[in-house]
């Protein structure tokens, strides 16, 4: 199946990428008019991980011609959002377009090439910069690889990539790496529990107070067999129960 032919592979794949909020906002466009549209002109699934976090997933599926069309309309976006951000500063040196692709570990060996050949000769063939993180991402097995370069390099550098990765499937299970939100989206205030999500359910400006007496209610812990809720309103059962309260830090 993975012969390559002129007309590229003729597989499906999937490519997961990680990307911060700001690159998010700019591929999904006003009213999600840019990931509609370059879902309909390349023909692959695009889809982008829920979530207020910092950092998101976009995963792309499809036959491979379709991701290549895909990452190519995602360079090009880049390209554009990096020629607008020069048009309004002083700065003379133009940053090369940067994606982040998240591949399962046991696949990094097969990118890398024995003593980094292959992703030697990926760089020399392609022009790209390609840089394979040597520590796994937070409660995953999966490792970043960055590209940068000019859209053309980036494309041309995605479908060797893409080659390796189907010549040499994953071994074993892979946990994919799933962002976490910026802060915890619950918290307990004056035994109500306030889910956070996105930017509703702001909570009340006198939280921090009911937080602040909270904790002040948490010590002494309850001894053990009473059966008095540490927080009003909450269920203390079992009798010992720990609540971890995160605050953000600009809070």
């Amino acid at each position: 199946e993975s012969k390559v032919s002129e007309g590229g592979l003729n597989v499906t794949l999937t490519i997961r990428l990680l990307m911060h909020g700001k690159e998010v906002g700019s591929i999904i466009g006003k009213k999600g008019e840019t990931v509609k549209k370059m879902r309909e002109e390349s023909g692959a699934r695009i889809n982008i991980s829920e979530g207020n976090c910092p950092e998101r997933i976009v995963t792309i599926t499809g036959p491979t011609d379709a991701i290549f069309k895909a990452f190519a309309m995602i360079a090009y976006k880049f390209e554009e959002d990096i020629n607008n951000s020069m048009s309004n500063s002083t700065a003379t040196s133009k940053p090369p377009v940067t994606l982040r692709l998240v591949v399962p570990a046991s696949q990094c060996g097969s990118l890398i090439g024995k003593g980094g050949s292959k992703i030697k000769e990926i760089r020399e063939s392609t022009g790209a910069q390609v840089q394979v993180a040597g520590d796994m991402l937070p409660n995953s097995t999966e490792r970043a690889v960055t590209i940068s370069g000019t859209p053309d390099a980036i494309i041309q550098c995605v479908k060797q990539i893409c080659v390796v990765m189907l010549e040499s499937p994953p071994k074993g299970a892979t946990i994919p790496y799933r962002p976490k939100p910026a802060s915890t989206p619950v918290i307990f205030a004056g035994g109500q529990a306030y889910t956070i999500q996105g930017q509703y359910a702001i909570p009340h400006p006198d939280q921090l107070t009911k937080l602040h007496q909270l904790a002040m209610q948490q010590t002494p812990f309850t001894p053990l067999g009473q059966t008095t809720p540490a927080f009003p309103g909450l269920d203390a059962s079992p009798p010992a129960s720990t609540h971890e309260l995160t605050i953000p830090n600009d809070v």
